[in-house]
């Protein structure tokens, strides 16, 4: 019994010594850390870093507007008091995302691009739309690899591809392809009128806004026109259109809810940009 308690008392002792020197020890370390962050010994993110941030602050608070001439690394490596080899890095990585133009022989300049500028945009009708006539060209079930990618689908699941025209005047402007994941589909849908909106549908079937969702949407100038696309438009190849694609997801889970590939006759499209401020 006495050896048992002799040893409870070594071991409660040692404990209290281990204890004691781990946590002098401890201090020490933080203590020795903080001294060489204060002599500059340690930074918490790389000089180059810290350096690119504060620069790239400085242009996107307004300091520099667009085209302005910026500071030449002699400059830099003065306010910073830091190597050439730093500054440089945090130049090249400052172009390389857009922010700075480098030219050779005549200095550096801040980006025209509107590289983080808050727009709005919006498409410029230049005809009435009241009397827009959608007319619905076919719906077929699919499971094609390209847009099961797209959608976000396993190999064994469905979508529903919907090809769709829109008209004003006589005159076919638009061509839409739409592919929608099966379950957001009735299958037993009355007639092809019944998908003539697709946004409708999502709104009354399913109480999904799409407006209100997601999207990632991209356009670009198509020249020549696909012969196909051509034939649906009435025009012909050497016409140009805007292709337009679009992917659109149920934000509160990033579901694709749609994917969809646009034709639309270059003279029936106009679309104006306006910056706001941040604060908008």
């Amino acid at each position: 019994m006495e050896f048992f308690t002799c040893n409870i008392t070594f071991l409660v002792y040692y404990f209290n010594f281990f204890y004691l020197n781990t946590t002098i020890l401890s201090v020490f370390m933080v203590k020795s850390r903080l001294e060489k962050e204060n002599r500059g010994e340690i930074m918490a993110i790389p000089k180059y870093q810290y350096i690119k941030d504060e620069l790239k602050n400085k242009i996107i608070s307004g300091q520099f507007a667009s085209g302005d001439k910026f500071y030449t690394e002699a400059e830099l490596i003065a306010m910073y008091d830091v190597s050439s080899i730093t500054v440089v890095r945090a130049l090249n990585d400052l172009a390389k995302d857009g922010y700075i133009v480098r030219q050779q022989g005549k200095g550096t300049f801040v980006s025209r691009a509107r590289k983080h500028k808050l727009v709005e945009f919006s498409d410029v009708e230049i005809f009435e739309t009241k009397d827009d006539k959608v007319t619905v060209l076919s719906i077929e079930r699919g499971n094609k690899l390209e847009y099961l990618e797209k959608l976000g689908l396993r190999g064994d699941q469905f979508y529903y591809k919907i090809e769709r025209t829109r008209q004003t005047n006589g005159v076919t402007y638009i061509y839409h392809t739409s592919y929608i994941p099966e379950q957001y589909i009735n299958a037993n849908y009355p007639n092809l009128d019944y998908y003539s909106s697709i946004y409708k549908r999502f709104k009354l079937d399913y109480r999904i806004h799409m407006n209100d969702e997601h999207f990632e949407e991209i356009n670009e100038i198509a020249f020549p026109t696909p012969e196909h696309v051509a034939s649906v438009l009435g025009i012909d190849t050497q016409f140009p259109t805007v292709f337009q694609t679009k992917t659109t997801k149920l934000e509160a889970t990033g579901q694709v809810l749609a994917y969809s590939e646009t034709y639309k006759r270059a003279d029936y499209y106009k679309i104006k940009f306006l910056s706001c401020n941040r604060g908008h």
